[in-house]
C-alpha cells in the first residue's frame, strides 16, 4: 500500500484530515508531539525533511504554517517556518526524484485590496501581509516545480475556516469562529471589527472534502496554473450574527460584545471579502450552501447534537 504524508497533522484541519484518511497507510508529522505523531520535529530545520521522505509517500499534504497574526508579529518565525520550511520540502523531494502528488494548502491572504466586488480567477496575486507572501511565494514554487516534474502539485487557497473548534489561536481572523463558538458554548465573544466587515468563509468539513478532492484531481485539466481558489460562503459579521440568531436563538446571538481593536480592524481591511470561484466549481470543489449550515457543521460535528428547529426556519 502507498503511504501518505500528512504534515501540519496535529492541527485543526490536519486531526480532521487524518480522521478522514483513517483506512490509509499514514505519516504524521507536526512540530508538536501528538497522538499518533509517526515525527516530531521542525521541518525548516536541515535534514527534517528528507526523514520524512525516506519511504517515498506517494500523497503528500502539506499543511504546517504558522498563522497570520503570529507571522505578521514575528517576521523571522513567519518567514522560517512558513516559506524555508517549504522550500526545504520540496527541494528534498527534487533530491528523491520520484514525482509524489504534494497539496499545498495556501490562503486568500495572496490577495491583496483595492478587490473588486467578486475576485475571480484572473484577479492579481498581490499580497499585504507577510503570511499572504510567505504563501503566493509557496504557489510560485509548487507551480515551478511541478512544471520541471519533481512532484504533481495542486495549491488550494483556502477560505478563513468558520467555525474553528477548540480555543483561538493567534489568527487575526479568529474572531469570526470566535462571535459563533464561544456563545453557542454559553461564553460572552469579543468583536473586535465593525459589523460591516464581509469575509469569504468555509467550515472544516468543506475544507477537508477541498484537501481529498485536490489529492484525487487530474491535474491534467489544471495545466500550468497550479492553484486554485475555493468556493466558499461571502457574508458580513452582521449576517453572521443573524445566521447565529436564526440556528441558535436571540440568547446566544446577545452574547457578543463589541470591542474595536484598530490593529485587528486595520489587518482585516486588506483580506479579500468574496470570490468568484468558477475554475474550483467547474472542477468539482464544494463548499457549504449558506453560512447558518456553516453552523450546524459545527454544531453537529464539534458539540455532537442537531441544532433545534426555530420558528421560520426550513
Amino acid at each position: 500500500m502507498s503511504k501518505t504524508l500528512v504534515i501540519g497533522a496535529a492541527g485543526m484541519i490536519g486531526r480532521k484530515l487524518v480522521q478522514a484518511l483513517a483506512q490509509e497507510e499514514l505519516i504524521q508529522h507536526d512540530v508538536v508531539p501528538f497522538t499518533g505523531a509517526s515525527f516530531v520535529s521542525d521541518l525548516s530545520a536541515p535534514g527534517e525533511a528528507e526523514k520524512l521522505l525516506a519511504s517515498r509517500p506517494q500523497l503528500i499534504f502539506h499543511l504546517a504554517a504558522v498563522v497570520s497574526g503570529e507571522a505578521e508579529a514575528d517576521f523571522d518565525k513567519g518567514y522560517r517556518v512558513n516559506l524555508e520550511g517549504t522550500q526545504r520540502l520540496f527541494a528534498a523531494i527534487r533530491k528523491e526524484n520520484y514525482r509524489p502528488r504534494v497539496v499545498f494548502t495556501s490562503s486568500i491572504a495572496v490577495f491583496g485590496a483595492p478587490f473588486p466586488e467578486a475576485i475571480d480567477d484572473e484577479f492579481l496575486s498581490a499580497p499585504l501581509t507577510s503570511y499572504g507572501t510567505q504563501k503566493a511565494i509557496g504557489e510560485l514554487l509548487l507551480s515551478d516545480y511541478s512544471r520541471r516534474g519533481f512532484m504533481d502539485g495542486v495549491g488550494i487557497r483556502l477560505p478563513t475556516i468558520c467555525v474553528r473548534p477548540g480555543k483561538p489561536n493567534k489568527a487575526a481572523s479568529g474572531f469570526f469562529s470566535g462571535i459563533i463558538r464561544e456563545p453557542l458554548a454559553g461564553q460572552e465573544a469579543v468583536l473586535p471589527v465593525p459589523e460591516t466587515v464581509r469575509h469569504w468563509f468555509a467550515s472544516p468539513r468543506a475544507a477537508v472534502g477541498f484537501l481529498l478532492h485536490a489529492a484525487r484531481i487530474d491535474t491534467g485539466q489544471l495545466g500550468a496554473r497550479r492553484n486554485l481558489s475555493m468556493p466558499g460562503i461571502s457574508a458580513t459579521v452582521a449576517e453572521q450574527i443573524e445566521a447565529l440568531r436564526k440556528v441558535a436563538g436571540d440568547k446566544v446571538a446577545q452574547r457578543i460584545r463589541r470591542e474595536p481593536d484598530a490593529t485587528i480592524q486595520r489587518i482585516v481591511e486588506g483580506w479579500p471579502r468574496n470570490f468568484d470561484a468558477q475554475r474550483a466549481l467547474a472542477l468539482g470543489f464544494r463548499a457549504d450552501a449558506s453560512f447558518e449550515d456553516i453552523i450546524r457543521i459545527h454544531i453537529e460535528d464539534e458539540l455532537q447534537k442537531k441544532p433545534e428547529p426555530r420558528p421560520g426556519c426550513a
